[in-house]
């Protein structure tokens, strides 16, 4: 919701940059997509590892 009352502001004050706006944010989230999903795969991986060094903890805990 304020995002939608900003751009109204921006439509009101300045209503060029404002369509620039709508025009190119789909753009520019189409670009970063491949790395919020990098960024996934690389938090998945460090949680793996992470893992990996906790198990010998848990498996003596465990015991």
């Amino acid at each position: 919701m304020l995002k939608l009352l900003l751009f109204c502001i921006l439509l009101v004050l300045c209503w060029p940059l404002a369509l620039a706006a709508v025009v190119l944010y789909p753009l520019i989230w189409l670009v970063l997509l491949p790395f919020r999903l990098a960024g996934v795969a690389v938090g998945g991986v460090f949680e793996l590892i992470g893992a990996l060094f906790s198990l010998p903890a848990r498996v003596l805990r465990g015991v």
